[in-house]
């Protein structure tokens, strides 16, 4: 499972370094598979993809994606969510189900 969350930061440095080496250059994979290295691996390059959406909003665009930073923010959600949701089946298969308040606060925007 840990496999899965390397997997997102890995396919949003494969973004970064097509369409901003500049933000690209500053972060780097992930070496080693424990629960602090994992955190913060997605905690930079959620940052760096914020920062790379925020300049592709301002040009209009996101270089080798098309058509527009709107729908590259829809195929990151779509992606992270297809693995968000194996996760969580490969923790409930495996006897370790996510409480449900945690499961429905991913869909509590109001407390965000």
């Amino acid at each position: 499972m840990r496999e899965q969350f390397a997997h997102l930061h890995q396919v949003r440095l494969m973004w970064l370094k097509a369409a901003d080496p500049e933000i690209y250059k500053h972060l780097k994979p992930i070496e080693s598979l424990t629960k602090k290295s994992i955190r913060e691996a997605l905690t930079q390059s959620g940052q760096a993809i914020e920062e790379l959406f925020n300049e592709a909003v301002k040009k209009g665009a996101i270089k080798g994606f098309k058509p527009h930073p709107e729908a590259f923010a829809g195929y990151l959600i779509s992606h992270e969510s297809h693995h968000r949701g194996q996760i969580v089946l490969c923790l409930k298969q495996s006897g370790h189900p996510i409480p449900k308040e945690i499961l429905f606060g991913v869909w509590d925007w109001a407390k965000r």
